[in-house]
């Protein structure tokens, strides 16, 4: 499997089916469009599964979990013990994001793709190294290093989905019965440091200065805010990533964690599975994905704006539009298990068939 033949798999999503799923929240009875960006969202699944039938059922969060060599810089309130204790919680099964996952029929599969200790109970081991590399000093990995982690978040994607990538054969499903394949991925991220990778991310992606890209992360000071920005500078200047290949940057500026949320996005549009985004660094992740190859985009569903000052400029250049504006800034997902919580409400409607027919009364025209 080469990430080179991954991309020339991906197709657009199927406007036949979008055509279908539009015309039905149409005829259901209630003010056109009247559920806003949730309509848009739930006629995007059906758009890229090919079936305006559009149902939940199994769900599955995938938290990445790595370290970054960067948090030496003092660009954080603390270190990689943080990482660990979260990631050992997540596997247990009681962090913030487990407990509100299990309110939305939510599981939740924590990945070790980077960390710097030993992977804890309940994570699935798919470290490539010990933590990155400081990035103010050189590059965050090898670039083969950062394709390893790429390619395990399509294997992900595709254990997910019920199919494997077969070089040469293209795809294949699993027999029947050897697993339920997930309806729609949720993607989240546990490591200290990684909003600095991020905002590194973005400067080369977006051609920002750190200045407006930065931010306090999980409570920085003032003082710390600057440090960070200087750190990030120091990184794009000794680095040079190229803004042309996503690869690149992630190599040289990004983390583990970015470049496996990366490969979950390429194998969610490879296998046609539905995923709903979270805050900055997922969305940070997706870009990277859609700079690949921009059929990506059709896979992918904003769930937040979060506080980050990335995040406006992160949606606005993949081009969607989330849900939810809260002040969020938790990570491991929690943005994106509200926003399952609101498609199963917008399902809720969409599959009730409460249609005007049913009420006896003309429907809605545009006008």
């Amino acid at each position: 499997m080469t990430i080179e033949s991954i991309l020339s798999y991906i197709r657009p999503a199927d406007r036949s089916a979008e055509k279908a799923a539009r015309g039905h929240w149409d005829s259901l009875a209630k003010p056109l469009g009247s559920l806003g960006r949730l309509e848009d969202a739930v006629t995007k699944i059906a758009a890229l599964t090919g079936d305006p039938d559009v149902l939940l059922h199994r769900r599955d969060l995938v938290v990445f979990c790595a370290d970054n060599g960067v948090v030496r810089r003092g660009v954080s309130q603390t270190d990689h013990t943080a990482t660990t204790a979260v990631a050992a919680a997540l596997g247990e099964g009681t962090s913030t994001v487990n407990y509100m996952a299990r309110a939305a029929a939510c599981a939740v599969l924590p990945v070790d793709i980077g960390m710097r200790e030993d992977t804890p109970a309940g994570v699935l081991p798919r470290k490539v190294r010990r933590e990155t590399a400081d990035i103010s000093a050189g590059p965050a990995m090898t670039r083969a290093e950062c394709e390893t982690a790429i390619l395990a978040g399509v294997r992900i994607a595709g254990g997910f989905a019920g199919a494997i990538y077969d070089e040469g054969l293209g795809l294949k499903e699993f027999p029947d019965g050897e697993v339920v394949p997930s309806d729609i991925l949720l993607l989240g991220e546990m490591g200290i440091g990684n909003t600095t990778t991020t905002a590194a991310v973005t400067c080369a992606l977006l051609s920002r200065p750190p200045e407006e890209i930065a931010g306090y992360g999980a409570g920085l000071s003032e003082e710390g805010l600057k440090r960070k920005i200087a750190v990030i500078r120091e990184a794009l200047a000794i680095n040079q990533p190229d803004s042309n290949d996503p690869i690149d940057i992630l190599q040289k500026v990004g983390g583990l964690d970015l470049a496996a949320l990366c490969g979950v996005c390429l194998g969610a549009a490879l296998y046609r599975i539905p995923v709903i985004l979270d805050g900055a660094i997922t969305n940070a992740a997706a870009l990277c994905a859609v700079r690949m190859c921009p059929a990506v985009r059709d896979a992918l569903i904003a769930s937040h704006i979060s506080r980050e000052p990335a995040a406006d400029l992160l949606l606005d250049a993949l081009g969607l539009s989330p849900c939810i504006q809260a002040d969020l800034h938790l990570g491991e997902g929690s943005g994106a298990v509200m926003m399952l919580s609101l498609l199963d409400q917008a399902l809720a409607v969409y599959s009730s068939g409460h249609t005007f027919g049913h009420l006896g009364i003309p429907a809605y025209t545009p006008q």
